[in-house]
């Protein structure tokens, strides 16, 4: 399990000039947490404050997923994720060095995700042979093994993330698609409009970990930012990065494309938390 806060607490306490200890130190109580927004809504990141002592704690996770908290004025701040179908809210669950355990319940509202209807191509909207399941699977399989990867990858984001496209948004997060009349999906990402070969660009810093084509995403590529964050961004008709780069915020990483299932080209923008897909714009600031 990751021992998120006192990480947090390393970089707290250097912070305030203190050495770390854990002697002494407190389990913090449910009055210590806070989050911001009060009710965020399902299928979003959202921000999760202790003011407590964070030396008291020894792991901390909501929704399943463990948090990666840094100092920030006299607190300590981490990202929190609520799955799309969890309207009723999800649990901050915390580990003590004393033993003890605390839970806090945390509400939510409901997404409210509209439905779209598409068409495709015959071959993308009739049920998958053997053949196609297998490759899907091994393909989601690729790209949940970075995101479960990304919580022992240390923070590498220092500064906001950046929308990867100026452009308008043509579709976004959360919608069911229904495919040639039949409801097979959410729409779990944010598209962006885009003419073949104009540029993508990081989000934000971020370790290269999947450079591929893939049978839905077309070409593809997933950055790794550390701390349980990773972006994807698919459709893309040409790479300009390979695995193990280190990127830039704003660097070029790729070519608006319309490879995989798409009705026209454009950008498709992923955003995870570890095994949690969240809307792309509960991350980005967009001006």
């Amino acid at each position: 399990m990751i021992r998120a806060v006192l990480i947090a607490a390393l970089a707290l306490a250097s912070v305030h000039g203190g050495a770390l200890t854990a002697q002494g130190a407190s389990c913090p109580v449910a009055s210590d947490f806070a989050w911001q927004p009060q009710l965020p809504r399902a299928g979003t990141l959202f921000r999760v404050h202790l003011r407590g002592d964070p030396r008291g704690v020894t792991t901390a996770q909501v929704a399943g997923e463990p948090l990666h908290f840094y100092a920030s004025g006299d607190s300590v701040v981490a990202y929190a994720a609520i799955p799309v179908d969890s309207s009723n809210g999800v649990m901050l669950s915390v580990l003590c060095v004393d033993g003890n355990r605390r839970d806090v319940r945390i509400g939510a509202r409901d997404g409210a995700y509209p439905l779209e209807r598409l068409r495709v191509a015959p071959q993308f909207g009739a049920p998958p042979d053997s053949a196609l399941q297998a490759r899907q699977r091994r393909e989601a399989a690729q790209a949940a093994a970075v995101s479960r990867a990304a919580h022992e990858t240390p923070r590498l984001v220092s500064e906001p993330f950046l929308a990867p496209r100026p452009s308008r948004i043509t579709s976004g997060f959360g919608g069911g698609r229904t495919f040639n009349g039949t409801v097979t999906s959410r729409h779990m990402g944010t598209d962006y409009q885009g003419a073949v070969g104009a540029p993508v660009r990081a989000a934000n810093r971020g370790v290269v970990r999947i450079v591929d084509a893939f049978y839905l995403g077309g070409n593809v590529v997933y950055l790794d930012h550390g701390a349980g964050l990773v972006t994807a961004y698919l459709h893309l008709s040409k790479h300009r990065v390979a695995v193990g780069d280190t990127v830039q915020r704003g660097d070029i990483i790729g070519e608006v494309g319309a490879t995989g299932r798409v009705t026209g080209p454009h950008l498709h923008l992923i955003v995870r938390y570890g095994n949690i897909t969240v809307d792309p714009e509960s991350l980005i600031a967009r001006p």
